[in-house]
């Protein structure tokens, strides 16, 4: 069945798995280290049922970014900086490929509808005007 995990597969980079040990290790980091960047709100480790963190893959991968920014000079609140523009870059990412998934979609609608019409007609494409994002224009050609 698609979809349905076996025990024995990997855990997927965001399952909390990671003790804080484990994690400080494979970072290279002090525990405390993570604790403190818990605390300036660099990272949010998961949580067990009685408090302990448990860190993710992604998590680790973080740690060590912030490691490494840290290591090269730049101070916690330039690296906090970087992480929020990373993120926001991630985030215009995912919708560009939103709107360009969008943007084929409209296009191909278009061709299937201008290749299904009998005659030449009065239709031509929905246009937004960039001026007013969100509103939808229909021009008709008249007869």
């Amino acid at each position: 069945m698609a979809g349905r995990r076996s025990p024995m597969d990997p855990p997927g980079p965001d399952a909390a798995v990671y003790v804080i040990s484990v994690a400080a290790e494979l970072t290279g980091l002090h525990p405390q280290t993570l604790r403190t960047y818990e605390r300036m709100g660099l990272i949010t480790p998961g949580r067990t049922g009685g408090g302990g963190r448990r860190y993710s893959a992604r998590d680790i991968d973080l740690l060590r970014e912030i490691s490494e920014l840290t290591s090269s000079g730049i101070g916690i609140e330039g690296v906090r900086r970087i992480l929020e523009l990373e993120n926001r870059v991630a985030a215009l990412a995912a919708r560009n490929e939103e709107l360009l998934a969008e943007l084929d979609a409209t296009r191909e609608a278009l061709r299937q509808a201008v290749a299904g019409r009998p005659t030449p007609g009065p239709r031509v494409p929905v246009v937004r005007p960039p001026d007013r994002p969100g509103s939808i224009v229909v021009w008709r050609r008249s007869r």
